[in-house]
């Protein structure tokens, strides 16, 4: 769905969008495709590239805010489609900080010996509950799903450090209020936009870029490194003047800052392992690299991970 699709349904620009965002196109499921269907794509290419089988996966995280049901998990979902048989599987809330999350989580029960390979993914179908007459939310966001295989190794490589926060306070600034427990749909709901993706931009902003720029910088020092030992930081895919801001203030240009925002938009839980998986094919990460992934989203929630490749 291109800027142009937009100009046609809300009062906006090309340019506009371009200069406030850097989004030019972003990609939107059929209305038969769900968010568990993108997960399974992006995880049967996962196994492929590892070269494993459905057996060899005994936990399965899955980072998603649309999932296909409110009960059971999209891991679930997504163990029963493709058939493990030997793993746990559950959902990690996070919004855009999702797989980061979920990576994390993965990184620390393998070290601790109680799983043996994670399969970490991440996935959104957003155009199910975003606004398409609010033109300021509705422009930002598209539909993914990514995945990665996680396992252990004794080389030095793979998670070095990982860093999460939150501050429930400030979920005012981007959530969605009605269809949950709390203000569930009442009988005569006016469907007037409360149930979908409510946004304050400016105030987000200003938060996404502190809390990004503090948490790469955590993970760098907990790892012993500096910011010259980085060879690319992998950012989540928000808005490209928060990953400028957040590169002014890691003191990196763009050329060490992954991005492929005008392609896809924000795809919240999604966007890393989407642009993580981008790096990787294109040669930006080479063997032994040392990557940062990074971001931000609703819940307020944020956090990096520092992997050696």
């Amino acid at each position: 769905m291109t800027n142009a699709d937009f100009e046609k349904i809300v009062d906006t620009s090309d340019e506009w969008i371009v200069t406030r965002t850097g989004i030019s196109e972003r990609h939107i499921a059929g209305d038969d495709i769900s968010s568990a269907d993108m997960a399974i794509k992006a995880s049967e290419r996962a196994l492929e590239s590892a070269g494993l089988t459905h057996e060899d996966i005994d936990l399965v995280i899955c980072g998603t805010v649309t999932p296909d049901y409110k009960l059971p998990s999209n891991a679930c979902v997504v163990q029963e489609k493709l058939g493990f048989p030997n793993a746990v599987a559950f959902d990690v809330v996070s919004a855009c900080t999702g797989f980061i999350n979920g990576l994390s989580i993965a990184n620390s029960l393998i070290a601790t010996g109680q799983n043996r390979r994670a399969l970490v993914i991440g996935t959104e179908k957003l155009s199910s509950f975003t606004n398409y007459e609010d033109r300021n939310t509705c422009v930002l966001f598209g539909d993914a799903a990514g995945a990665a295989v996680v396992e252990a190794c004794d080389d030095g490589r793979g998670v070095l450090s990982s860093f999460m926060k939150s501050d429930g306070s400030l979920r005012p600034l981007l959530w969605s209020k009605v269809g949950g427990s709390r203000y569930p749909y009442p009988r005569d709901f006016a469907f007037d936009g409360s149930d979908k993706i409510l946004m304050n931009g400016s105030d987000i902003f200003k938060v996404a870029v502190r809390a990004m720029s503090k948490a790469a910088k955590e993970v760098i020092s907990i790892a012993g490194l500096t910011i010259d030992d980085i060879a690319l930081i992998v950012p989540h895919q928000a808005n490209i003047r928060i990953i400028d801001a957040v590169a002014k203030r890691l003191g990196v240009g763009r050329d060490r800052m992954f991005i492929n925002i005008e392609k896809y938009g924000n795809t919240s839980s999604a966007s890393v392992p989407l642009a993580l998986d981008e790096a990787s094919r294109s040669g930006r990460i080479k063997d032994g690299d040392h990557v940062v992934m990074v971001a931000f989203g609703g819940g307020l929630i944020w956090g990096a991970t520092l992997v050696k490749w």
